[in-house]
């Protein structure tokens, strides 16, 4: 056991460029990394006029990688960096997710500012002993503007400096935590609008369910996708409740603000990497109208090919792929490694 943590700490941590030693990566001037519908990362190239899919599991095989190689943990970093990503190439950069647990992408600046205002409006409704989270954006803007908050929020500063031991003469320092949570909180305000996009795909898929409910050849269709819509919305409301109630002891925060952050962080990614497969379906459905037509079939078909794998009870998805393998096809122009 220890020989193994030995090796561990002997192996050299990987830089934040993807490179492989094994000359198969280089072999092919297209060849680049993503996750398939079930979730598995894989390689994908082209042979002639086919497209070759090659799981990492299968290339770990087939070239004998051992685990402790440079190749097989780039690869592992590469798997872990596609749930932030919607694809990778060698010589990318890995995803700053998995090498420094930053975000690889940017909130707007209007989402940094309700960040802000969230967690100063939480210190002053602390400070007047009503501690509680408002959880509307219009509301929190108004109440942010007004002249007797604002000079709250610089009083709250102060007794909060006090509170935490740090003196009120060193209210800049409570000043500089909230900045530093409101930094971390503003990823988490963008997902919620990304969240806002998703409710409004299933306010048209619920509409849609009513039109098709007399149509015997979609009613069942419909009916499970707007289940496993529900069953999505479900989840990503829980993590948001998780997050706010988090945020709903402010002085509790301010005390353990590298545990918060880390927190806020993890959040962050679960509902970044969960949110992420969406986006294609949010600007397709951005244009569809409650009403029957070929097109919405089809656009309701193709969201049931996308929800049933991620929000389906195991047992029932089960069910689902061993009777679409006995009836599917060899798809042509693809191999499968």
């Amino acid at each position: 056991m220890a020989g193994d943590a030995d090796d561990k700490k002997s192996q050299p941590e990987l830089e934040g460029e993807i490179t492989f030693e094994h000359k198969f990566f280089t072999s092919f001037e297209d060849l680049y990394f993503r996750l398939t519908e079930a979730n598995e990362a894989v390689a994908v190239l082209k042979l002639a006029t086919n497209e070759a899919v090659l799981t990492f599991e299968g290339i770990k095989r087939e070239f004998q990688l051992k685990s402790e190689s440079h190749d097989f943990r780039m690869l592992d970093k590469v798997a872990e960096g596609l749930q932030f990503v919607r694809g990778l190439r060698p010589g990318d950069k890995l995803p700053k997710e998995v090498v420094t647990r930053e975000a690889s992408w940017e909130p707007q600046d209007r989402h940094r500012r309700i960040a802000y205002q969230r967690l100063t409006m939480q210190l002053v409704t602390w400070l007047t002993g009503n501690e509680h989270v408002i959880s509307s954006v219009s509301e929190l803007a108004q109440v942010a503007d007004d002249p007797q908050v604002k000079k709250n929020v610089q009083l709250a500063f102060t007794e909060a400096a006090e509170e935490l031991g740090l003196g009120r003469e060193h209210r800049d320092e409570v000043v500089k935590y909230i900045e530093t949570l409101a930094k971390e909180l503003a990823y988490i305000e963008a997902l919620r609008d990304t969240y806002g996009e998703v409710i409004k795909i299933d306010d048209k898929l619920q509409g849609l369910r009513r039109i098709y409910g007399a149509d015997r050849s979609m009613i069942d269709t419909a009916d499970q996708v707007a289940r496993l819509s529900q069953r999505a919305l479900k989840m990503f409301l829980d993590y948001f409740e998780q997050v706010d109630a988090q945020t709903g002891e402010i002085l509790a925060m301010l005390k353990n603000i590298e545990n918060q952050v880390g927190y806020i962080r993890e959040v962050r990614d679960a509902l970044h990497c969960r949110l992420l497969p969406w986006e294609d379906f949010i600007q397709i459905w951005k244009t569809v109208f409650i009403v029957r037509s070929d097109d919405n079939t089809n656009k309701i078909r193709d969201l049931y090919q996308f929800l049933a794998p991620r929000y389906m009870q195991f047992n029932d998805w089960v069910l689902v792929t061993r009777l679409g393998a006995q009836k599917s096809k060899p798809l042509g122009g693809q191999l499968r490694w």
